[in-house]
């Protein structure tokens, strides 16, 4: 009896990686065995990642919205203290928007705060 080694579904799960390799250098996007294992690093870096594009804009958030309390002479552990204090629920995220793009909302923001 002659041997069955499944071909369709060996190739299919090959042209797969192939595919996700593509636009890599070299051997990366042509040979099966060098791109799997750079696809298969490319998934751990995205795993990675995703969580740590979390952290980094909130690490930007809050460079941002220090610099905006710096500037009306309030540091940002203050301000986020009298935001809790207050019982205003904006978030880092919006609040870094209207210091960026609408400085004078947020130094309304800021001043509802400070009284």
């Amino acid at each position: 009896m002659s041997r069955s080694v499944n071909a369709v579904a060996s190739r299919r799960r090959r042209k797969k990686i192939l595919k996700e390799a593509k636009g890599y250098f070299g051997a990366r996007s042509k040979v099966y065995t060098v791109a799997k294992n750079a696809v298969e690093k490319g998934w751990t870096y995205a795993y990675r990642d995703r969580r740590n594009k979390k952290r980094e804009f909130r690490r930007l958030w809050i460079a941002r919205i220090n610099a905006a309390t710096r500037a009306q002479g309030l540091s940002y552990s203050q301000f986020i203290h009298l935001l809790s204090e207050k019982n205003v629920d904006l978030n880092r995220k919006v609040l870094a928007d209207l210091a960026m793009n609408h400085p004078e909302v947020f130094t309304s923001v800021l001043d509802q705060v400070r009284t």
